[in-house]
């Protein structure tokens, strides 16, 4: 069933996991411009949660909060089931909300490595397995993950966060090879430098700092991670699976080179 189908019955609907703030909330502010009903899934922030869902209301769309630590089954189950209950099926699972740890690899906890792989890992396969589920019976859904540049590039300090996201994009390659058959797209969108909440609140220069580096010149928005999830989201990439997209302004598509690059010749 083509969600986009002018004789189809319901609305579109989308789930967005840690849409209270940042890429999530602007990814999920998208998806309601783009004319879905947007399920808003938090863990901890849910006035933040609340904020994104009333932004996507002033649209004229649904939106509902949803309360869930997604790397628990039990908790993800609850989720769905509410989901299901007060919008419907989802069409479109954006596998968002993830943790991180800044610890040199002697000096990471074992705890802090099972918090990080169980909601960035565990959390996109356990509602990976239970949107699909679902999708199935329609024949027709998007999934898409949200990596990390540490998918391509290895980030110190970053040790567990970083193996997770290489994880989800190979999970994303497995899943997309067997949920095809289903009609379901897996694809992964893999930021680099965005400025939120959490990375100018790490690092106050952080725009000074890698905006040089990027061969456009500048960090990335929300919104531009936001636009590729759309993408992705839309009947224009129906044929688009198994990929990794990387919004990173050509930040990793480089190596460290130590010579001038010359510039202004045109």
């Amino acid at each position: 069933m083509d969600p986009n189908s002018p004789t189809r019955s319901r609305e579109r609907i989308a789930v967005v996991t840690g849409a209270s703030k940042g890429i999530g909330r602007g990814i999920a502010l998208a998806l309601g411009e783009a004319g879905f009903d947007v399920a808003v899934n938090y863990r901890g922030d849910a006035n933040g949660a609340e904020v994104t869902a009333e932004a996507i209301r002033a649209m004229g769309r649904k939106a509902t909060v949803v309360q869930a630590d997604i790397g628990f089954k039990a908790e993800v189950d609850h989720m769905f089931d509410v989901i299901l209950k007060k919008l419907g099926t989802p069409d479109v699972l954006v596998n968002n909300s993830g943790v991180q740890t800044w610890k040199p690899l002697l000096d990471l906890a074992e705890e802090d490595w099972d918090r990080v792989i169980r909601t960035n890992l565990k959390g996109t396969f356990l509602c990976t397995q239970r949107a699909a589920r679902l999708m199935a019976a329609d024949r027709w859904g998007r999934i898409i993950n949200i990596g990390s540049g540490s998918n391509k590039a290895p980030f110190p300090n970053l040790v567990d966060y970083t193996a997770s996201k290489g994880g989800i994009e190979m999970f994303t390659r497995v899943a997309a090879v067997e949920l095809g058959y289903y009609g379901i797209t897996v694809n992964c969108v893999a930021p680099g430098t965005i400025e939120i909440e959490r990375t100018k609140a790490e690092a106050p220069d952080y725009a000074a700092t890698w905006a040089p580096l990027t061969p456009l010149g500048r960090i990335g928005k929300t919104s531009d991670v936001a636009s590729a999830v759309v993408f992705l989201a839309s009947p224009q990439a129906e044929f688009i699976t198994g990929q990794t997209l990387y919004v990173d302004g050509g930040l990793l598509t480089q190596i460290p080179w130590p010579y001038p690059v010359e510039r202004g010749r045109i």
